[in-house]
């Protein structure tokens, strides 16, 4: 089978999106990715097996995808590209990658009378609802909430098969009448073929506390610092690696001074996956602080795997899958996403007790090891294309 897969954003890279594509070209189909670039990278290339085709965006249509409901400008641009695609290639199948081009997904697949797959790695209308550019008067006029999740039902409904990450989205999308055959939970969980143990060790003069990603206000990252204040009497100093950045990071830089806890915080800057995982060997404690929302209560981040595999102990925020996930394998501690000194009493838990984070540490690398790892959810995806 060829199948094309549409993405609107760079690439690469996207782990996701390379799982996907590896686990089907293993399962002999060929593939072929269509995504825009605003790098002027070369447009078309083979790339680990798969056929990349790049257009040009210009900053227009780019910020137009904002307004993709009211205007037709970024939807036009893609069926521009994808219908040239048409004229070199037979494609049996096209796969779109989360909600925005639904659309255009289902247009393409009704005309040329093949399946169309759905893959949401987000729940869209929830991520639109506390995203920074939605909460201008601009933001609000160009992007309407009540359209995309208009939007999002309709095109579950037409779809013939969806893809989710978690079972929370699965029974998100129940909620709103999508019939339970056609949607499949394939979640961001770890390649083992592509993740290197890291070696070495921690500092052990430190409790060393890691976040790796995003930093903008829904990241959660404002109540670890506050958390500091209640951290600074431990036999060994308690830090915090920021790896990332984002938005937010002068309001965080501002706070850790404002608490003078600025010492005790240091931002590292962007790290690629590589390099990152080197970073992993050297904490004690790995992160997630995400705020709890509608858009983190049905979703799941790859790098709650990637500590656990890596022998860290996890302290996250309650958010639902990930807080299902730490308790079903006991893997780590969640603290109320709001609350400073629960953040902190966890951290004093695993600093305190041994036993406790040794116990941690061989849980959640037995989990991934035999649960929670890419080889058992490749193999829901291949099963949708057989």
């Amino acid at each position: 089978m060829t199948i094309l897969m549409v993405l609107d954003h760079e690439f690469p890279p996207d782990i996701r999106v390379e799982n996907e594509m590896e686990a089907l070209i293993a399962a002999g189909h060929e593939l072929h990715l269509a995504c825009y670039t605003r790098k002027k990278r070369v447009t078309e290339e083979i790339w680990n097996g798969v056929y990349i085709h790049r257009k040009i965006i210009s900053k227009f249509i780019y910020k137009s995808s904002v307004g993709a409901l009211k205007f037709p400008f970024y939807f036009n641009f893609w069926l521009k590209f994808l219908k040239q695609l048409w004229k070199q290639h037979d494609f049996d199948a096209i796969h779109i990658h989360d909600l925005p081009l639904a659309q255009v997904g289902y247009e393409l697949a009704y005309k040329n009378k093949i399946p169309f797959t759905l893959d949401l790695h987000e729940n869209w209308p929830a991520l639109l609802r506390i995203a920074t550019h939605t909460q201008s008067l601009l933001g609000r006029l160009l992007s309407s909430n009540k359209q995309w999740t208009s939007y999002e039902n309709s095109y579950c409904q037409k779809a013939d098969n969806i893809i989710t990450v978690v079972h929370e989205a699965k029974e998100r999308l129940l909620n709103l009448g999508i019939p339970s055959d056609k949607i499949h939970v394939v979640s961001n969980t770890l390649n083992l073929d592509h993740f290197e143990l890291p070696t070495g060790s921690p500092d052990e003069k430190y409790t060393t506390l890691l976040y790796a990603g995003g930093i903008n206000r829904h990241r959660g990252l404002q109540y670890v610092i506050e958390g500091l204040q209640f951290l600074k009497n431990q036999k060994k100093p308690v830090r915090l690696w920021i790896l990332g950045t984002g938005s937010y990071l002068n309001e965080l830089k501002n706070l850790a001074k404002a608490l003078h806890v600025e010492e005790q915080v240091i931002f590292m800057g962007w790290k690629n996956y590589t390099e990152m995982q080197k970073y992993f060997a050297q904490s004690d404690i790995c992160l997630i602080p995400h705020l709890k929302t509608e858009h983190t209560d049905s979703t799941i981040p790859h790098k709650l795997f990637q500590y656990m595999y890596a022998g860290k102990p996890v302290v996250a925020s309650n958010c639902e899958p990930i807080q299902r996930i730490l308790e079903e394998t006991k893997g780590g501690l969640v603290y109320t996403y709001n609350d400073p000194k629960a953040f902190a009493e966890k951290i004093k838990a695993l600093s305190d007790n041994s036993k406790l984070y040794n116990r941690l540490v061989i849980n959640g690398r037995k989990a991934v090891a035999e649960k929670y790892n890419w080889k058992n959810d490749s193999d829901i995806l291949c099963q949708i294309y057989l």
